[in-house]
Order: C-alpha cells, then structure tokens, then sequence
C-alpha cells in the first residue's frame, strides 16, 4: 500500500492529476450533419465518396426524425435521445408567451435556458464520465468538442462543451472553403489536442433546398458538393492515422418538400377569424403554428380553425396525436396547428417564399432523412432496416463507452450494426 499512496501523492503534490494505470484504448467519434439532407438526395446524383462510405460501413435505408422536423429540435434529439416533449427544446426560436418576445435563430443558439432543460446533452455527460480507471481522487471524464452544431453555444448545468467554435451572424453556410477549413480543424482537435468525441455541423443542403427547391438543379450541385466534402473529409482521417480508431457517423436533422403555391393557408382571410382574439402567435415558420388565444377566447379561436382549411390540421394542447411525443410539455401553447406536407402557414401578412420547407409530419417520406457510419466499430456492407433518429443517442453512448441519461430509444435498434 505505501507505494501506491506515495505516487498518489506525488501527483496531486505536483497540482494535475497523473494517470496510475494506461487506460484501454478508446475509439474517438466523429458525429456530422448536414442540415436538410432528404432520404433520397443521393439517387438523382452521382455520390461516389457517400457510395464508396456505405460500402465500407454501414447505410440505414433512411431514418426518422421527431417532430416538430425542424433544425434545433431535431438536433438536440440526437445529442439527448429525447423526444421533444421531453428534452424542451421545441422550436428553432426562443419565445415568451407573456411579453410576446420572439428571437430568431441564431440569437436562440446562445440562450442557455432554452437549452438547459434538465436534458444533458452527451457532450456534457461525456465530459463527466470516467474511463475505466480512477485517476487521483477524482474521475477524468472524456474531451469533446463542436463545431457550429445546434446546441453548441449554451450551457448545461452551468458547464459548456470543451472545446467549440460558433457560427457567426450571418454565416455563408455553402462556403466549400470554409466546409475544408473545418474538417481541418476536427483533425486537429483530434490529433494535437487529443479530443474523444467532436459533433460537426454544415448548414447545407438545407439553404439550397429552401431557397430553389428540393428538385431544383442548385439543390442537386449541392449535394455534389457534399459528396466532395465527405471524401476529403475521410481523406483528412487517412492523413492523420486515424483512420483505424475513429468511428464516423454522417446523418442529418430533417428532408425537404416542396411548397405548393395554390390555395394557400392564410389565417388573416378566414372567415370569423380575427388576430384581436390572440394574445400570442408563431406563426410564418412553415407548416407550423402555436397560438395563445385570449382570455375566454379558446373556444371561439378553436371552432373557427379547426376545419378553416382542408390541409390545416388544429389541435387543442391536451388533444394532439400522441404519436408525435411533442405536446406534453409547458412550452406548448393551447391551441397549436401543423399543415400538410407542402402547405405552409400564413398568418397576418404573406412573409414566407422559400420553394423548399421542412417541419410537417415526420411519416411523411419527404421529411426522412440519412444515416452512414464507418469506422471500426461497424460492419461492413450492411444495409439496415429504416429507424428513429432517437436511437442515435444510445449508439453514440456505447460507442463512446458512456453511461446514457435516461433517454427515449433503444441501443438494441442500432446494435445490428455493431461488429
């Protein structure tokens, strides 16, 4: 026993904590999304490098998302397991029913307390779990790092991810350049800075697809571009040996459809509606709206809407499809609505004009979106049957050799995958 205690002392004498015992090798993980990328994108263009990964990996057939199918929520199920009505995070905008406060996105990413809901993200988990030894009188958890995912800015329980950089305000997110420029720093991370666990976000297809359509040719020469940018980026792992001890997951947040431009939704022209009877509104955000109707006003509000529209589906809180896991939580308002694939909400003025929208029905196959893997811990060649994106969480826990917060999927979904 003296000798044992007498190293110990040595190193907290020293002021760091020196390791006893060499941990067992770990295999580092690197999660990537791109923003938007529908199920089927890469049918109608040739993607040798996404091919070439499914070969030597792992491909779903597609997986689905949660609703609401928009960018943060989605996100931050993958980061938590957490269905929306359960990790909080239910909009891409922060809101307040009371002062009728809305921000955008962006301003969104740096408010902790639309984040930090009691659901930690494996970032965070991961930075306070051991590895298999004790190391001094404390346990060392794992480094991790991000760049530009959702949820990247916050903080969680007043603890943040270690080592982070942060989109700036108004971000060219189609830059191919800067895509390069961030594979190069994971890289780094990996290798200088000896990071286990990095998440990596690009904003593409997900502006295309808005911006000319999901069957616009731009939509198509991005989704080239995307397939470049996964060949460099296994180029980079190759160059910097990391090749045999680095897992790689690619999948994304939501798909994309196209908005129809007949017969629209438009809330001010409905008959007996009036914008007088709503204390709060979210609306012209896709196919998505939450409404806060006045005192004594619900019923009224309710009846009116409710068959307004062929492709406008309204709900009362307590009475939306179970199936969605999305209303049972305060954030919710009393009346809330979503549209038919296709369909976007108008509410006082016509603001909205993107070609491509996302956030309808997650069953809908439009809104499915992607999921490869390849790295030693995966089999080789294999295909898999289609599957929730809130399984992914249990899979990055056990690839990362973490013990997972409570969480809504299963690791027995994904385990097939596994060598």
């Amino acid at each position: 026993m003296l000798l044992p205690l007498a190293l110990l002392f040595a190193a907290l004498s020293a002021g760091r904590c020196m390791p006893l015992q060499q941990a067992p090798s770990r295999s580092k993980l690197l999660l990537v999304s791109f923003d938007g990328f529908r199920w089927n994108y890469d049918q109608d263009v040739e993607t040798p490098n996404l091919d070439a990964m499914a070969a030597d990996g792992v491909k779903a057939k597609y997986m689905t998302p949660p609703f609401i199918t928009l960018t943060s929520p989605c996100h931050f199920t993958l980061l938590t397991g957490r269905y929306l009505e359960n990790h909080g995070v239910i909009h891409n905008m922060w809101f307040d029913t009371k002062t009728g406060v809305k921000l955008p996105y962006y301003t969104t990413q740096g408010i902790s307390s639309w984040w930090d809901n009691g659901s930690l993200p494996i970032w965070i988990t991961a930075q306070r779990q051991a590895s298999e030894f004790m190391e001094c009188l404390h346990s060392q958890g794992l480094k991790t790092g991000s760049i530009h995912f959702p949820g990247t800015k916050a903080k969680y329980q007043k603890e943040e991810v270690f080592k982070k950089l942060v989109e700036p305000a108004l971000f060219n997110y189609s830059n191919e350049a800067n895509w390069r420029q961030s594979i190069d720093t994971v890289m780094q991370w990996f290798t200088v800075d000896n990071l286990d666990f990095i998440t990596l976000y690009f904003g593409e297809p997900d502006s295309a697809g808005h911006k000319f359509g999901p069957e616009s040719p731009q939509r198509k020469n991005m989704i080239k571009q995307v397939d470049r940018t996964v060949g460099y980026l296994r180029q980079r792992i190759r160059e910097s040996g990391l090749e045999p001890n680095l897992n790689l997951i690619i999948t994304s947040d939501h798909g994309m459809e196209t908005v129809v431009k007949t017969d629209e939704i438009h809330l001010r022209t409905f008959s007996n509606f009036s914008f007088k009877d709503i204390a709060f509104e979210l609306l012209d955000y896709g196919p998505n709206g939450l409404l806060v109707p006045k005192e004594g006003k619900l019923e009224h509000v309710y009846s009116v809407l409710k068959n307004a529209h062929p492709k406008l589906n309204v709900f009362k809180k307590e009475e939306f499809p179970k199936r969605f896991h999305y209303a049972n939580h305060s954030r919710i308002t009393p009346l809330l609505m979503y549209s038919e694939p296709g369909y976007v909400i108008h509410g006082r003025y016509k603001v909205q004009f993107n070609k491509g929208e996302h956030g309808f029905d997650n069953e809908a196959m439009n809104m499915k979106t992607i999921f490869r893997a390849v790295g030693p811990a995966f089999k080789k060649g294999l295909v898999v049957e289609p599957f929730e994106s809130v399984n992914v969480y249990a899979l990055l826990c056990e690839l990362l050799g973490i013990t997972p917060e409570p969480h809504d999927g299963s690791l027995e979904v994904t385990k097939p995958m596994l060598r």
